[in-house]
């Protein structure tokens, strides 16, 4: 075990506060990396506050998945990396790696699934630690190869909004004469507009918020819909293929699967702690889908990471000190940020 220097919370009401936790050393088969950027997500505000009772927080609590870095150790029986390579680490550290989830690159739906952070860690018998640290230590199996002409702050989002939007367009093989929605333009929705666009689909962006147009415009949609207004809401009618909803609170469904064509598809990706209501005449009618879809496996982030070294995609970033960590929480909660906060973990030396 060696020691490192972390961000964490000791209550839900704590501020972050620097600590020391221990990392394990690393085995044959595991990566150790210095951690150089890790993204902020909304699920960390909710588990660093103890907010989801399915998953109770342990404290103290080091969140963080989404995390880039420089390899500075290898196991001897890995092959894939090497000291100095970039590498990241996306929402998962560990599974079974013999269910049929696993084999068939769904590693983030096997029963025994370890997550970067507040998972059980059968190496020091405690909890996972995230990336607000110096430092982690991964089976190479979950570690990822970062394109080296991407900027790493706006790389660090897309290992966890990044492929949260991207599996799902790639579910429905979303590309070229296809129309696509993208519900709501935050963290997760920017980046769904992007892939859309780079997929080769035309994007329509519906928002709430006139304000974001021109922002939508920007990020690669070639229309823009305010779902309040029914007139521009009734012009959509039966056009789209594919609807992306990344909002995580309830609303009304019925107005966008009314958007859909005959066998669209609506998926959510936003997570609200109640239900929504749904009727089944809204998808009976046109044969249309209501499905949802989490973050995804190994392999389909590293083909979106790929993916965007090609294209040069990345996320649009805030980059922030870890002495600002309690004011990202707080502008979090306002939706006060364009798109992600991405932390530079060079400033927790100084912390």
């Amino acid at each position: 075990m060696y020691e490192a220097k972390a961000c964490a919370v000791a209550s839900p009401t704590s501020p972050f506060r620097s600590v020391t936790i221990e990392r394990r050393d690393p085995t044959p088969h595991d990566v150790q990396i210095e951690i150089l950027y890790c993204g902020i997500c909304h699920s960390d505000l909710h588990q660093a506050r103890n907010e989801w009772s399915a998953m109770p927080t342990v404290y103290p609590c080091v969140p963080g998945h989404e995390i880039v870095g420089r390899v500075t150790r290898v196991g001897s029986a890995v092959k894939d990396f090497e000291a100095g390579d970039l590498a990241g680490v996306g929402c998962l550290v560990d599974s079974d790696g013999t269910c049929p989830e696993c084999q068939t690159h769904h590693e983030q739906f096997c029963p025994k699934a370890v997550y970067t952070y507040n998972s059980p860690d059968r190496h020091t018998g405690k909890v996972t630690y995230g990336g607000y640290s110096d430092s982690i230590v991964v089976d190479q199996r979950f570690a990822l190869r970062i394109p080296a002409n991407l900027d790493l702050a706006g790389v660090a989002p897309l290992l966890c909004a990044g492929i949260t939007t991207w599996a799902p367009l790639r579910r429905q093989n979303v590309g070229k004469g296809q129309k696509v929605g993208i519900v709501g333009l935050g963290g997760l929705g920017h980046m769904g507009v992007k892939f859309a666009r780079a997929l080769g689909a035309r994007v329509a962006v519906f928002t709430t918020t006139p304000g974001k147009a021109e922002d939508a415009l920007r990020l690669g949609a070639h229309e823009v819909v305010i779902s309040r207004d029914a007139g521009q809401m009734a012009k959509q009618a039966g056009s789209l293929d594919m609807i992306l909803d990344t909002v995580s609170a309830v609303h009304d469904l019925h107005p966008y699967l009314a958007c859909l064509k005959r066998d669209g598809n609506l998926t959510l990706v936003g997570a609200p702690d109640q239900p929504h209501g749904v009727s089944a005449f809204g998808l009976i009618f046109g044969n249309k889908s209501l499905s949802g879809s989490l973050i995804g496996g190994i392999q389909p982030t590293q083909e979106m990471l790929d993916f965007c070294g090609e294209h040069g995609i990345t996320s649009d970033v805030e980059v922030i000190p870890v002495q600002r960590l309690d004011e990202a929480y707080e502008r979090l909660l306002r939706s006060d940020v364009k798109y992600r906060f991405s932390i530079d973990m060079s400033s927790l030396r100084s912390a």
